[in-house]
């Protein structure tokens, strides 16, 4: 009986990991697209990955978005063509499935705010 059990649960574990896997592959292709898409349009001015200095010191990192407003509502900017206030930023527009990776790539590299004076980390 043992032998059942024990067959039981690994069975069970393959295949939980089986119909996980697909899915995490899926969000790190995702995330994947969206680094290459950030890295070839928006690097020569931004700090694009977790740490370092933006080339252009007039272009925010893109890790410290979140703190100016949600990184999702970045996806109807770059459909429509990001304008940006300084005259040498390109403006870009970007597909569906592209403005889904930027944002899934966006949203991996955010660094975490510091809670307020008084605030607990949770809440």
């Amino acid at each position: 009986m043992q032998v059942c059990a024990r067959w039981a649960i690994t069975v069970l574990g393959l295949l939980a990991g089986g119909l996980l896997s697909p899915a995490v592959a899926a969000d790190k292709g995702l995330t994947d697209k969206g680094e290459v898409l950030i890295r070839e349009n928006c690097s020569r001015c931004h700090a694009v990955g977790v740490t370092g200095d933006s080339p252009n010191p007039d272009a925010p990192p893109f890790r410290t978005l979140s703190s100016k407003y949600p990184v999702e509502d970045l996806a109807e900017s770059l459909a429509e063509g990001i304008v940006s206030g300084h005259p040498e930023m390109p403006i870009f527009v970007f597909k569906p499935h592209e403005i889904d990776a930027i944002i899934a790539y966006l949203e991996s590299i955010q660094t975490p705010m510091a809670p307020a004076p008084g605030e607990t980390p949770n809440g």
